[in-house]
């Protein structure tokens, strides 16, 4: 589907041709925050002061900082205490968590060269199933555990229909083919074929019609989750 110019992209095409909404613009922009701490902070409790109406010295009074201090704060050039903080949320009629939403945490990236990928295995591999693992990001800020592998299959391979495991997978075929199976229901992958389940059904490899094949695989699932 091609996008209008002004199509924020709400919706996409199913297979079928249904439509299904969808909640994220991948073409949103934030509003631009700042990488240090207190000048965040300051900019949050400024903007809340003046939405309100009332200047340094009436939130001085309110709350009982001095005019000096509140000014370092305003400006980022001094660190509040908690206690401060408490009292400037009490004062403005905010969260004490509002003071923080400007502030940017460190977001990481994982690049890997073709090839560099760390070949591991996981709970549960079958022989002969070889996963490269081409990234890895633990305590982000999403929520969820991306683990993206390539997966190889070759003559040695045992075919395992069973895996199980928390959260969801999303499968992109390479080279070679293979019937997959998820639940009850078996699909014919070839190059280019791609299939998204619910990882908690019984899935895996039931045929390997072509070898050597090699697929993507993506598995998502909450921080505190575990995989197979």
């Amino acid at each position: 589907m091609k996008a209008k110019p002004d199509d924020k992209l709400s919706q996409a095409e199913q297979p079928h041709g249904n439509r299904i909404a969808l909640s994220q613009d991948p073409h949103a922009v934030r509003e631009p925050k700042e990488n240090n701490l207190e000048m965040a902070i300051g900019h949050e409790v400024r903007a809340y002061r003046k939405r309100l109406g009332i200047t340094v010295t009436d939130l001085a009074a309110a709350t009982g900082i001095s005019l000096g201090m509140l000014s370092k704060i305003e400006n980022g050039n001094i660190s509040a205490s908690l206690t401060t903080l408490q009292s400037l949320s009490r004062a403005l009629g905010v969260p004490l968590t509002a003071f923080f939403r400007r502030y940017e945490e460190p977001h990481n990236a994982v690049f890997v060269k073709a090839g560099q990928g760390i070949e591991l295995e996981r709970r549960g591999t079958r022989a002969g199933h070889q996963y490269n693992l081409l990234g890895h990001i633990d305590n982000n800020s999403s929520g969820v555990i991306v683990e993206p592998y390539l997966i190889t299959l070759t003559a040695d391979s045992d075919v395992f229909p069973t895996f199980q495991h928390e959260g969801m997978e999303f499968l992109y075929m390479l080279e070679g083919e293979v019937v997959y199976r998820h639940g009850d229901q078996l699909f014919p992958m070839q190059p280019g074929d791609s299939l998204f389940f619910d990882a908690d059904a019984p899935h895996g490899p039931e045929v390997l019609v072509k070898l050597p094949s090699r697929y993507l695989s993506i598995i998502c699932y909450p921080q505190r989750g575990k995989t197979e």
